[in-house]
């Protein structure tokens, strides 16, 4: 009997934006929101589901101001446990993206794992930083992750996590389907331009490379007073094939769902043995090497 999940990816405009709002109204009315598509998800019997990178505001790493410090909390915090009791009374996994703050003045770019009981299967920190022009200052807020490229037992599948810029970076991609990932989850805030045409080359790379299914989320529309460029949604599966499974609209808010059959990954793996024809005794230049 196949072994068949309903996932689900939510994209989503921030309508709410400086100056005219707050930071702790433009949190409030994105966690809202957020929450209302998660219903919406429920109702559609999504099993697993991932929001998109810190959801719950605009991108204002477009911007280097020390005041969206204020919107960082730590992971047992309220966004966390509001995630926690929607993932209990749906019976739903949950990835969930904040922008965290462990200790006083530390803060990273942390996604929450949360299980279908409710309770946090762990979390996983984004380890690639960009920083460059125009308007992706990451560097400013987010230090690299600590926490390695863990994955989680869920009751659903095994859950891994590469935020946004991780994605182009295949060394984590391998380490994380050496770790048993069965689907790895990309939650990210990319515009129009310079890396759009990868956004569904290097996602499906990795899920061949390492045989397991990709959900990637996108945000959507134009963020005031910024407008570095139109977030252009596009969220989507791909198979262990990399193959398309269910593709998102460029322009408006959507649940992208689709049906994943996790079985597929062993008849996949029977028939391109990657894992077991890996040489990693001839790989030892990886991390000798340095730029």
């Amino acid at each position: 009997m196949a072994r068949i999940v309903k996932c689900g990816l939510i994209q989503a405009k921030c309508d709410w934006l400086t100056p005219k709002y707050t930071l702790p109204q433009i949190k409030a009315k994105m966690i809202d929101k957020h929450v209302a598509m998660i219903e919406a998800a429920a109702k559609k019997g999504v099993q697993m589901l991932s929001l998109q990178e810190i959801f719950y505001g605009p991108y204002f790493c477009a911007e280097q101001d020390v005041k969206w410090y204020d919107t960082a909390e730590p992971i047992n915090g309220p966004t966390t446990k509001l995630m926690q009791e929607l993932a209990k009374k749906h019976q739903m996994v949950i990835v969930s993206p904040i922008y965290e703050t462990p200790s006083t003045g530390t803060y990273y770019n942390t996604a929450a794992v949360i299980d279908a009981d409710g309770s946090l299967a762990g979390i996983y920190r984004k380890n690639h930083i960009p920083h460059c022009a125009p308007g992706f200052w990451e560097k400013f807020y987010f230090k690299p992750g600590n926490l390695g490229y863990p994955v989680f037992q869920t009751r659903y599948a095994k859950v891994g996590v590469y935020i946004c810029y991780d994605r182009h970076f295949p060394d984590g991609a391998r380490i994380l389907g050496l770790n048993g990932a069965e689907i790895v989850f990309n939650p990210s805030a990319t515009v129009k331009g310079l890396s759009e045409y990868l956004w569904k080359l290097e996602q499906p790379a990795h899920a061949v490379a390492n045989q397991y299914f990709v959900g990637a989320s996108n945000r959507v529309g134009k963020e005031a007073p910024w407008n570095i460029g139109e977030f252009y949604g596009q969220s989507y599966f791909c198979d262990p094939r990399g193959q398309m499974l269910k593709v998102g609209p460029h322009d408006k808010d959507a649940i992208v769902i689709a049906d994943l059959d996790f079985d597929q990954i062993l008849e996949v793996r029977k028939v391109w043995q990657f894992f077991r024809d890996r040489r990693p005794e001839t790989y030892g230049e990886l991390t000798q090497m340095l730029p």
